[in-house]
């Protein structure tokens, strides 16, 4: 099978462009290092397209880190655009694309691109399967960066269920081998996690001294991550890495 991967340099896409590898299958990188910049991709003659001819299956899992709803908005409908234009141009068959778990309600911030991105998906042309996953294990270190500063870090209060990244693009991966499911069963981590006792291991675990407090954040995007709202429901697909585990494997490191 040839799948094309969107936003395969990111977290999860290097783990998919592997996994999909090892099974055999001939892989495609859209990411704007293999010169594909899909945000401003649409309406710009058939160079997407052309990088698609013969694709079975686009796996989306492109991303941007932003805050703010009107740029991840902005972003995520763009993209799929781009994608759903030149898919059909090329005869794809299948786009799969990955979501966050418990987002409905949650139009606000980043989420509000993510449900745009799930309302393009399902109303464009092409096929498709949505997968909505839990926060990464790797999202405790992103807001450790994004939340220093000076001396200090400053952590959003959250309740999440974490997922290693590779989990999630496995399960990408074989969903890209099936046929068109529509809503995929939602995939959630192994158990419960505080978002400030995360990043507090992970600065343990890299010998750093780092003062660390939890701060609430307003509005519904605060409300949704302080709730657990975004850990899912109990009828959930759950992998099994926890986050203890995933500290301590190479994909930590």
């Amino acid at each position: 099978m040839k799948i094309a991967i969107a936003g395969a340099t990111g977290i999860v896409g290097t783990h998919v462009h592997r996994i999909a590898r090892e099974r055999g299958h001939e892989v495609v990188p859209l990411s704007r290092s293999t010169g594909h910049d899909l945000e401003h991709a649409a309406g710009t003659g058939s160079a997407l397209a052309d990088a698609l001819t013969g694709v079975d299956t686009i796996i989306d899992v492109s991303g941007i880190q932003t805050l703010s709803r009107h740029r991840s908005i902005r972003f995520f409908e763009s993209v799929s655009e781009a994608l759903q234009t030149a898919g059909v141009a090329a005869g794809v068959r299948h786009l799969v694309a990955l979501s966050i778990v418990g987002i409905d309600g949650v139009d606000a911030s980043y989420y509000g691109g993510k449900l745009a991105q799930e309302r393009a998906v399902q109303r464009g042309a092409l096929p498709h399967t949505l997968l909505r996953a839990t926060q990464f294990h790797e999202f405790a270190e992103q807001t450790m960066a994004r939340g220093s500063l000076g001396p200090i870090t400053l952590v959003p209060a959250a309740r999440v269920r974490p997922i290693a990244a590779r989990d999630v693009a496995d399960r990408l991966v074989t969903l890209a081998e099936g046929e068109p499911l529509g809503r995929a069963r939602d995939l959630s981590g192994p158990r419960d996690e505080r978002l400030l006792d995360m990043i507090r291991r992970v600065i343990r675990a890299r010998g750093i001294r780092r003062p660390t407090f939890e701060v609430r954040l307003p509005g519904l995007f605060g409300h949704a991550m302080e709730s657990g709202h975004l850990r899912g429901t109990p009828d959930a697909d759950r992998a099994t890495l926890t986050f203890a585990d995933w500290l301590d494997s190479d994909d930590a490191r």
